[in-house]
């Protein structure tokens, strides 16, 4: 039954991003790939042969990331130790960055498949390890920079911004009220 009246248009939705469209393809065509690989390494040998090389990817995997944090959890405790120490950080330790980045690495193991298999040991070199963070580190430098106010990165940059060191200063909040009437002091809570 109609009314005379026209329905209301739904608002255009936005375009959607170029992540939001292409992503899903690209992991099915990940996913085929790698199903190929592991047929085609399967016919030149046998299946058990890539039974074994999944289950040492899981293992070597499992290794890499369990080392990655123990080093990471080490690093953080000696940094805690010179901090309430009073001693000054050190500048720079030798193993103390790439553990997010070897932690990739290891899952990358860990997940069935030759070719993140490959990805996952590649992860592991010193070399590949600095490119990748350091492209990591332009591309959320100059997002960051690209933000407008109000969003996240705003609020982030205005955090290191305003506060460099993360000291928290202590202070009271001491409020000037127009009519200077002094109020009663609040009830205490009770059940």
């Amino acid at each position: 039954m109609t009314t005379g009246a026209q329905t209301p248009r739904s608002p255009a939705r936005p375009p959607r991003s170029r992540l939001r469209t292409f992503l899903p393809l690209g992991v099915a065509a990940w996913l085929v790939l790698e199903i190929w690989l592991l047929v085609l390494v399967a016919g030149a040998s046998s299946g058990f042969v890539v039974f074994l090389l999944l289950v040492a990817g899981v293992v070597l995997g499992s290794v890499v990331i369990k080392a990655a944090g123990r080093r990471a959890f080490r690093n953080l405790t000696e940094t805690l130790n010179q901090q309430q120490s009073g001693t000054p950080p050190e500048a720079a330790r030798p193993n103390s960055e790439g553990n997010g980045l070897m932690m990739l690495g290891g899952l990358l193991l860990i997940l069935p498949g030759l070719l993140s298999d490959a990805l996952g040991l590649l992860m592991l070199l010193p070399p590949v390890q600095k490119a990748v963070s350091r492209y990591a580190q332009r591309t959320v430098e100059r997002k960051l920079g690209a933000a407008g106010p109000g969003t996240l990165g705003d609020a982030f940059r205005q955090a290191r911004m305003h506060r460099p060191d993360g000291k928290v200063v202590q202070g009271e909040v001491v409020r000037d009220d127009p009519d200077d009437t002094p109020q009663d002091p609040r009830p205490p809570l009770t059940r």
